[in-house]
């Protein structure tokens, strides 16, 4: 896969522009009605790093991390400031956090998850890279330990259990988390404002699926 496991680094993504999109497709109908789909079971994310440059080190850092990657085509890691933990922003993640599956006593192996609720409509959004080290796992309210109980491929956002867990059982998980993304342009332009000050006016990034 073409895909390097390191996050841009975080001091540059800090002021950055984005959030998620969705594809809708409408129609209008002859009397007016709409009809609506999506061929996009979940939202992609896009961002604009050029906004957060603030000096010539900002500027360079970003270009060693652009050449590294090869342009668009190496994906790496993203830290979405306004959206990076299982919790709100300001709590620390707790291992009931988020209801990620139902033990069956046959599958020891679940995908990290994050619900978006609004009224009662909820949106589940798989999360496949994780943060190392943050990830808390408990089965039935009872919290599991990294390497005794489980595993966690921060690659993929599974967690692999050495036993199944009990029929019901739910399985709950908090966590920090980064998006998979990419640049989106093969080109970098950089502005020299000053001797010590520099600009990059756009840097897109967008999501990719892995």
């Amino acid at each position: 896969m073409n895909f390097h496991e390191v996050q841009f680094p975080t001091n540059l993504s800090f002021g950055s522009v984005g959030g998620p999109e969705r594809r809708t497709d409408v129609v209008t109908l002859a009397n007016g009605f709409e009809e609506r789909n999506t061929p996009w079971a979940h939202s992609r994310r896009r961002y604009d790093a050029g906004v957060s440059m603030r000096s010539l080190d900002d500027v360079e850092a970003l270009i060693a991390f652009f050449e590294a990657r090869q342009g668009q085509m190496y994906g790496f890691r993203w830290k979405d400031w306004a959206d990076y933990k299982s919790c709100p922003i300001s709590r620390e993640p707790a291992h009931g956090d988020q209801v990620i599956a139902v033990g069956d006593e046959v599958t020891t192996g679940f995908q990290l998850m994050k619900s978006y609720v609004s009224g009662e409509q909820r949106y589940v959004r798989p999360i496949s890279k994780p943060v190392a080290g943050s990830v808390r796992v408990a089965i039935a309210g009872v919290e599991q330990f990294e390497a005794v109980h489980y595993q966690i491929d921060t690659a993929t956002g599974f967690v692999h259990f050495n036993h199944p867990p009990d029929i019901g059982a739910e399985i709950t998980a908090g966590f920090e988390f980064d998006v998979p993304v990419r640049f989106d342009t093969d080109r970098i332009v950089t502005n020299v404002a000053s001797f010590r000050a520099g600009d990059v006016p756009n840097v897109p990034v967008v999501e990719v699926r892995v």
